[in-house]
């Protein structure tokens, strides 16, 4: 039950309505009818205007662009995103482990942004990768980093005439990369932590380290100062540097968000990470 409900046939029309009455858009609604649900088999309350967008076509879809980069349109379910060779590994790892198949194939990129739960699972390997979140209005167009958008527990940088209507991920090459999520059960399982980090080595030398944590307090903890400890160093440097760049990163995630097991497991998680990479060998995706 809605005060207003409005279905726009095209983007022009959505953003039009957004900036005329503040409309929340609504795409797959896979948050929302969960968070203003009144109990099992209770219709939802939305105490503003509701938009839904699911028709919108120019919101959908998964393109490469020239310089290597992926715009994915914000209504592309989290089942295609896993599907498609183009998106990079982590963002379609953690989207192959979102819930069950009946919600990948419901809950969108737009609105797991949108929504900006700490346990959201996109957020922290897009946050990880740079990628930046394309934001239209009805006389405006910005990108901004998602680690930006997102300002903290439900919290974004959304305004209230704005659609999410993409995102863009940069190409970023790398030598290990490494994912990893912990939930109750594989489906419907929502984040207890989840983990994704990169590095790339080039002639023995690290060019680049980067690391993101997620259920790990109000938004996605990463550390981009804790990171650059290990960039310009040799391979065989990491075990030396190792026990620094895991403190500084548990200082990094909030304190109140993570009980002593989740700490050390997260910990532990990153450690691994960093021992396996300092084997050396070829590239790979560690397990």
């Amino acid at each position: 039950m809605v005060n207003e409900t409005y279905i726009p046939s095209t983007l022009e029309e959505a953003l039009k309505i957004r900036a005329e009455v503040h409309a929340k858009p609504l795409a797959g609604g896979s948050d929302l009818m969960v968070q203003y649900r009144r109990g099992t088999g209770v219709v939802p309350v939305f105490p503003f205007p509701v938009m839904i967008i699911s028709g919108l076509k120019e919101l959908k879809g998964i393109k490469k662009e020239e310089d290597g980069s992926v715009v994915i349109g914000a209504l592309t379910t989290s089942a295609e995103i896993a599907e498609c060779e183009d998106v990079p590994y982590f963002v379609r790892k953690a989207a192959s482990l979102m819930g069950a198949i009946s919600l990948r194939n419901s809950a969108t990129i737009g609105g797991n942004l949108g929504n900006a739960s700490p346990k959201g699972d996109l957020p922290q390997p897009l946050i990880l990768l740079d990628a930046r979140v394309i934001l239209e209005s009805a006389t405006s167009k910005r990108e901004i980093l998602v680690d930006d958008f997102i300002k903290g527990s439900k919290k974004t940088d959304l305004r209230d005439d704005e659609i999410i209507t993409a995102v863009r991920i940069p190409e970023v090459k790398y030598t290990y990369g490494y994912y990893r999520k912990i939930g109750t059960r594989k489906a419907n399982a929502i984040s207890k932590l989840s983990m994704s980090a990169l590095l790339t080595l080039e002639d023995g030398v690290i060019k680049d380290f980067r690391v993101a944590s997620g259920a790990a307090g109000p938004k996605i903890a990463r550390n981009k100062d804790n990171e650059a400890k290990l960039i310009g160093k040799k391979l065989e440097d990491i075990n030396s540097l190792t026990q620094d760049i895991v403190k500084t990163h548990d200082e990094t995630i909030s304190p109140h968000a993570m009980a002593t097991w989740r700490r050390n497991t997260t910990s532990r998680m990153l450690e691994y990470f960093l021992s396996e990479v300092s084997k050396g060998g070829e590239g790979r995706i560690i397990e």
